[in-house]
């Protein structure tokens, strides 16, 4: 039954690569690294596409709500733009996406399927940490089922996650994706209940 199973993972993950992307690429930045002190990712050089991005997030999230703490969404919004990079250096990640999950899948990488991201994101910007403007949040769709997709979300205090943004890193192999929830093309978002299986998608 292990083999089975382990036989439609690899065919449908291969199935789908081909359709995202026949070429597979290393996924490197080597300009970002993180401090464990500061619990901050930190980047020796940004370049214009990444702060455009930051600054795009940041405007999302101010919109989110009348009384959003402008220091908060800029925190949020750079640390998911910058530490998706820095995982996907920790995960020696490889594109299109669905490469990585047969790498790691068969046991050639160790993380760096969605839930590896989602997870590690809110650890790392969640855990610890008083947001007094923001609630964040861990979302899935197709929850125990072979497409299951995680992902952290943010929304304002108090909101749900229907009228949240999502916060993929695993989608676009590590440039970060955002949307709000009810405007995803791909999935349809419910909040996270820990389960005692191990998704691998």
């Amino acid at each position: 039954m292990k083999l089975k199973a382990l036989f439609l993972v690899l065919v449908s993950s291969i199935i789908l690569s081909a359709c995202s992307s026949p070429i597979v690429r290393d996924v490197r930045f080597d300009n970002v690294s993180y401090d464990p002190v500061a619990r901050k990712t930190v980047v020796s050089a940004i370049d214009s596409r990444v702060q455009f991005k930051i600054v795009q997030l940041t405007q999302a999230i101010m919109g989110l709500g009348p009384d959003i703490d402008l220091k908060e969404a800029n925190f949020v919004a750079r640390e998911a733009v910058l530490f998706s990079m820095h995982l996907a250096n920790e995960y020696k990640l490889v594109s299109p996406p669905n490469s990585q999950n047969v790498l790691v899948n068969t046991g050639k990488r160790e993380r760096g399927l969605c839930y590896h991201f989602a997870r590690d994101m809110s650890d790392h910007i969640v855990k610890g940490r008083e947001f007094k403007t923001l609630t964040l949040n861990r979302a899935v769709a197709y929850q125990g089922k072979p497409l299951e997709h995680n992902v952290l979300t943010v929304a304002a205090k108090g909101k749900k996650i229907k009228d949240a943004i999502i916060l993929d890193a695993w989608r676009e192999s590590a440039e970060l994706y955002f949307v709000k929830t009810e405007d995803d093309p791909m999935f349809r978002w419910n909040e996270y209940t820990p389960q005692t299986y191990t998704p691998k998608f």
